[in-house]
């Protein structure tokens, strides 16, 4: 997995803009903001996602290379 993949997402991902890159539904986004394993950060009340940290839970969730 290439990490240009995500090259245009800004460094910090809300909920839409996750939606969006995993081609997901934005109640999907929330759901998987939500998970025990996944990498999140929460700013005051919301729940954002940093770029590299989507991208290695990415890579551990298919067992692919981050190059």
């Amino acid at each position: 997995m290439n990490q240009e993949l995500f090259h245009d997402l800004p460094d910090i991902i809300d909920a839409k803009m996750l939606a969006e890159a995993l081609s997901i539904s934005k109640s999907g986004a929330y759901v998987l903001m939500n998970e025990k394993d996944f990498p999140t950060l929460k700013i005051g009340g919301r729940k954002l996602v940093t770029k590299p940290d989507l991208i290695a839970w990415i890579a551990r969730r298919t067992g692919k290379k981050v190059i």
